[in-house]
Protein backbone atom coordinates (compact mmCIF):
# COMPACT_ATOMS: atom_id res chain seq x y z
CA UNK A 1 0.00 0.00 0.00
CA UNK A 2 1.22 3.31 -1.08
CA UNK A 3 1.28 6.64 1.07
CA UNK A 4 0.82 9.52 0.39
CA UNK A 5 4.07 11.66 0.82
CA UNK A 6 3.17 14.84 3.31
CA UNK A 7 4.47 17.73 1.17
CA UNK A 8 1.57 16.78 -1.23
CA UNK A 9 -0.96 17.13 1.48
CA UNK A 10 -2.58 20.38 1.44
CA UNK A 11 -4.01 22.10 4.80
CA UNK A 12 -7.33 23.18 4.20
CA UNK A 13 -8.54 25.89 6.59
CA UNK A 14 -12.35 27.87 7.27
CA UNK A 15 -11.22 31.33 7.40
CA UNK A 16 -11.55 32.27 3.75
CA UNK A 17 -14.47 30.12 3.58
CA UNK A 18 -15.96 31.84 6.59
CA UNK A 19 -15.40 35.42 5.77
CA UNK A 20 -16.82 34.64 2.42
CA UNK A 21 -19.73 33.59 3.78
CA UNK A 22 -19.77 36.30 6.70
CA UNK A 23 -19.55 38.48 3.67
CA UNK A 24 -22.58 37.50 2.40
CA UNK A 25 -21.51 34.87 -0.34
CA UNK A 26 -23.68 32.11 0.91
CA UNK A 27 -24.04 30.73 -2.84
CA UNK A 28 -20.39 29.96 -3.03
CA UNK A 29 -21.55 26.75 -1.15
CA UNK A 30 -23.88 25.35 -3.89
CA UNK A 31 -21.53 25.64 -6.36
CA UNK A 32 -21.23 22.33 -8.41
CA UNK A 33 -18.34 22.92 -10.66
CA UNK A 34 -19.78 22.42 -13.35
CA UNK A 35 -17.76 24.83 -15.10
CA UNK A 36 -20.18 27.03 -17.14
CA UNK A 37 -18.31 29.84 -15.37
CA UNK A 38 -15.00 29.21 -16.89
CA UNK A 39 -16.62 27.95 -20.19
CA UNK A 40 -18.02 31.26 -20.86
CA UNK A 41 -15.57 33.68 -19.64
CA UNK A 42 -14.06 36.16 -22.93
CA UNK A 43 -11.76 36.32 -20.00
CA UNK A 44 -10.83 33.21 -19.77
CA UNK A 45 -11.07 32.63 -23.50
CA UNK A 46 -7.45 34.53 -23.65
CA UNK A 47 -5.88 34.46 -20.48
CA UNK A 48 -5.39 31.77 -17.97
CA UNK A 49 -8.13 32.64 -15.87
CA UNK A 50 -10.65 29.35 -14.85
CA UNK A 51 -13.00 30.84 -12.41
CA UNK A 52 -14.14 27.42 -11.74
CA UNK A 53 -10.40 26.74 -10.21
CA UNK A 54 -10.95 30.12 -8.39
CA UNK A 55 -14.22 29.21 -6.92
CA UNK A 56 -13.37 25.66 -5.60
CA UNK A 57 -9.94 27.25 -3.64
CA UNK A 58 -12.00 29.62 -2.05
CA UNK A 59 -14.84 27.07 -1.10
CA UNK A 60 -12.01 24.93 0.37
CA UNK A 61 -10.25 27.99 2.06
CA UNK A 62 -7.13 28.07 0.37
CA UNK A 63 -5.64 30.51 1.03
CA UNK A 64 -3.54 30.51 -1.67
CA UNK A 65 -6.08 32.03 -4.15
CA UNK A 66 -5.44 35.38 -2.76
CA UNK A 67 -2.23 35.23 -4.59
CA UNK A 68 -2.82 33.77 -7.50
CA UNK A 69 -2.51 36.44 -10.39
CA UNK A 70 -5.75 34.82 -12.37
CA UNK A 71 -7.66 36.86 -9.95
CA UNK A 72 -7.08 39.90 -11.82
CA UNK A 73 -7.91 38.28 -14.85
CA UNK A 74 -11.15 39.19 -14.59
CA UNK A 75 -12.70 41.57 -16.40
CA UNK A 76 -16.03 41.99 -14.01
CA UNK A 77 -18.33 41.45 -17.01
CA UNK A 78 -20.98 38.79 -14.87
CA UNK A 79 -21.21 36.39 -17.92
CA UNK A 80 -20.30 34.19 -15.46
CA UNK A 81 -23.11 34.91 -12.96
CA UNK A 82 -25.60 35.12 -16.16
CA UNK A 83 -24.87 31.47 -17.09
CA UNK A 84 -24.28 29.72 -13.83
CA UNK A 85 -26.96 26.81 -13.00
CA UNK A 86 -26.66 27.95 -9.29
CA UNK A 87 -26.93 31.64 -9.31
CA UNK A 88 -23.70 31.48 -7.38
CA UNK A 89 -21.71 35.19 -7.94
CA UNK A 90 -18.48 34.29 -9.04
CA UNK A 91 -17.61 37.99 -10.37
CA UNK A 92 -18.61 39.49 -6.82
CA UNK A 93 -16.71 36.64 -5.11
CA UNK A 94 -13.27 37.54 -7.27
CA UNK A 95 -14.22 41.24 -6.49
CA UNK A 96 -14.21 40.36 -2.54
CA UNK A 97 -11.09 37.80 -2.95
CA UNK A 98 -9.37 41.19 -4.84
CA UNK A 99 -9.79 43.46 -1.95
CA UNK A 100 -9.19 40.46 0.45
CA UNK A 101 -5.60 39.90 -1.42
CA UNK A 102 -4.73 43.75 -1.26
CA UNK A 103 -5.72 43.71 2.81
CA UNK A 104 -3.38 41.18 2.99
CA UNK A 105 -0.54 42.46 1.37
CA UNK A 106 -0.79 40.57 -2.49
CA UNK A 107 -1.03 43.52 -4.87
CA UNK A 108 0.46 43.20 -8.56
CA UNK A 109 2.54 45.45 -9.44
CA UNK A 110 1.32 46.47 -12.53
CA UNK A 111 -1.72 47.79 -9.80
CA UNK A 112 0.54 49.58 -7.58
CA UNK A 113 1.63 51.84 -10.43
CA UNK A 114 -1.83 52.56 -11.38
CA UNK A 115 -2.29 53.10 -7.12
CA UNK A 116 0.86 55.54 -7.38
CA UNK A 117 -0.76 57.35 -11.00
CA UNK A 118 -4.15 57.59 -9.37
CA UNK A 119 -2.59 59.38 -5.72
CA UNK A 120 -0.27 61.51 -7.41
CA UNK A 121 -3.16 62.93 -10.38
CA UNK A 122 -6.71 61.84 -9.40
CA UNK A 123 -6.05 59.58 -12.63
CA UNK A 124 -5.66 55.98 -13.70
CA UNK A 125 -4.96 56.75 -17.28
CA UNK A 126 -1.81 59.43 -17.88
CA UNK A 127 -3.57 62.30 -20.49
CA UNK A 128 -0.10 63.49 -21.75
CA UNK A 129 -0.57 60.99 -25.18
CA UNK A 130 -0.49 62.87 -28.22
CA UNK A 131 -3.00 60.86 -30.17
CA UNK A 132 -5.37 61.39 -27.27
CA UNK A 133 -4.81 65.26 -27.40
CA UNK A 134 -5.49 65.28 -31.26
CA UNK A 135 -8.38 63.82 -30.97
CA UNK A 136 -9.45 65.93 -28.18
CA UNK A 137 -8.91 68.40 -30.53
CA UNK A 138 -10.28 67.20 -33.52
CA UNK A 139 -13.80 67.15 -31.51
CA UNK A 140 -13.31 70.63 -30.51
CA UNK A 141 -12.88 70.29 -26.95
CA UNK A 142 -9.76 71.46 -24.03
CA UNK A 143 -6.59 69.42 -24.74
CA UNK A 144 -6.89 69.28 -20.78
CA UNK A 145 -10.02 67.77 -19.97
CA UNK A 146 -11.76 69.39 -16.70
CA UNK A 147 -10.21 67.24 -14.10
CA UNK A 148 -7.33 67.76 -11.61
CA UNK A 149 -5.11 68.59 -14.83
CA UNK A 150 -7.12 71.23 -15.23
CA UNK A 151 -7.29 72.09 -11.47
CA UNK A 152 -4.38 71.33 -9.70
CA UNK A 153 -5.65 72.30 -6.30
CA UNK A 154 -7.85 68.92 -6.51
CA UNK A 155 -5.31 66.92 -6.20
CA UNK A 156 -4.46 67.38 -2.85
CA UNK A 157 -8.19 66.78 -2.50
CA UNK A 158 -7.99 63.63 -3.63
CA UNK A 159 -5.10 62.58 -1.54
CA UNK A 160 -7.12 63.62 1.60
CA UNK A 161 -10.19 61.95 0.10
CA UNK A 162 -7.64 58.93 -0.11
CA UNK A 163 -6.03 59.08 3.14
CA UNK A 164 -9.59 59.17 5.01
CA UNK A 165 -10.49 55.95 3.65
CA UNK A 166 -7.10 53.74 4.07
CA UNK A 167 -6.41 53.98 0.67
CA UNK A 168 -2.58 55.18 0.90
CA UNK A 169 -1.78 52.62 3.69
CA UNK A 170 -3.92 49.79 1.88
CA UNK A 171 -1.85 49.74 -1.59
CA UNK A 172 1.57 51.30 0.54
CA UNK A 173 1.02 54.94 -1.34
CA UNK A 174 3.39 56.36 1.18
CA UNK A 175 6.31 55.77 -1.20
CA UNK A 176 4.66 57.35 -3.67
CA UNK A 177 3.86 61.29 -2.32
CA UNK A 178 5.12 63.70 -4.69
CA UNK A 179 7.96 65.81 -2.93
CA UNK A 180 7.30 69.48 -2.97
CA UNK A 181 8.68 71.05 -5.63
CA UNK A 182 11.39 73.91 -5.04
CA UNK A 183 9.63 76.37 -7.29
CA UNK A 184 6.06 75.68 -6.69
CA UNK A 185 6.64 75.71 -2.76
CA UNK A 186 4.92 78.70 -1.39
CA UNK A 187 6.97 81.24 0.45
CA UNK A 188 4.43 83.47 1.84
CA UNK A 189 4.65 82.55 5.66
Amino acid sequence: MEHIKSDKIVEFTDDLADLLRDAGYLEIGSCISCGTCTGSCPSGRRTALNTRTLIRKAQLGLDEVLSDKELWFCSTCYTCLERCPRSVPVTDVIIYLRNLAVQRGFIQEPHRALCKMFYNTGHGVPINDEKWNKLREYYKISSIPPTTHKYPKAETEVQILLKSTGFDKLVGVGDFEKKPDAANVDKGG
